[in-house]
């Protein structure tokens, strides 16, 4: 299974955190969530 990793700072990992935390979401759930947002409008190319 492929694995997703990347680097945030300090401060944005804190808000993603309490974004995922407050939603009651798991990071994939999280990146999932924001691919169907994304998805769901206009592309901008």
């Amino acid at each position: 299974m492929p694995h997703i990793n990347f680097e945030v700072d300090e401060e944005q990992y804190e808000s993603l955190k309490e974004t995922k935390k407050r939603h009651g979401l798991t990071w994939k759930g999280m990146l999932l969530h924001a691919q169907r947002e994304l998805d769901s409008g206009p592309a901008t190319e």
